[in-house]
């Protein structure tokens, strides 16, 4: 018998949590586990810890397979990471960083960094076709007109997967940075000004105020 550690994080933005059933398979160069059920309650920033246990040892963990089940509700979860103990002892750490919706499974690599002909074993080729075949599918081009710059061939933005998708985080803080900029400029003379500048040195001033305030507030 051979028990597996298993430590499974999820990210800590907001809605980063579920309620949907999370279970894993741990597979190794010399076989696979059965799969796992790990928890029906994940929160933001939290881990959940789990053994698994196997018949014999799996050898060198090179992927792991993470199942989400929809029991009532969908309730999409950001999975941060996933670290797994091997009975010698040996930490293999799976970085994930993504979404994972409806009922799906999705599989991660171990996170040490492969060339194509590393790759000695047949289901980390099929792993690394896959992911190709998949980018390949996501990034599809058109020409929006003629003479312009190729588009991503969707009308939406909502038709592109989550993990594609700007996120609401990032948009908030560009919207914030935005409107403290506006501000800033706004209070120093600068927006909304209808008439000419009376010299250089009125220039210098009021740029050197608004660079001041955002020193100020970075720090």
């Amino acid at each position: 018998m051979a028990i597996y550690k298993v430590t499974v994080a999820t990210g800590d933005m907001v809605e980063a949590g579920t309620n949907n059933s999370i279970s894993i398979t741990l597979v190794g160069s010399y076989g696979e586990s059965r799969q796992t059920t790990v928890s029906f309650l994940f929160l933001p920033g939290k881990e959940k810890s789990l053994s698994v246990h196997c018949g014999q040892d799996l050898g060198p963990i090179v992927l792991i397979r993470l199942h989400k089940w929809r029991l009532f509700l969908e309730d999409a979860w950001f999975c941060k990471d996933v670290r797994v103990t091997a009975p010698d002892g040996t930490l293999y750490r799976f970085p994930c960083y993504q979404w994972l919706e409806g009922v799906t499974t999705v599989e991660v690599r171990e996170g040490s960094g492969k060339k194509l002909v590393d790759d000695k074993l047949h289901i980390l080729k099929e792993h690394r076709r896959q992911e190709l075949a998949a980018r390949k599918e996501a990034y599809r081009w058109k020409n929006f007109a003629q003479g312009w710059p190729r588009c991503l061939n969707v009308d939406s933005i909502f038709e592109l997967d989550s993990n594609i998708q700007f996120s609401c985080i990032r948009t908030t803080n560009f919207t914030g940075f935005l409107i403290f900029q506006g501000a800033s400029h706004f209070l120093s003379g600068f927006l909304l000004r209808h008439t000419s500048w009376n010299s250089l040195d009125e220039m210098r001033t009021i740029f050197s105020r608004a660079q001041g305030r955002d020193i100020g507030g970075c720090l």
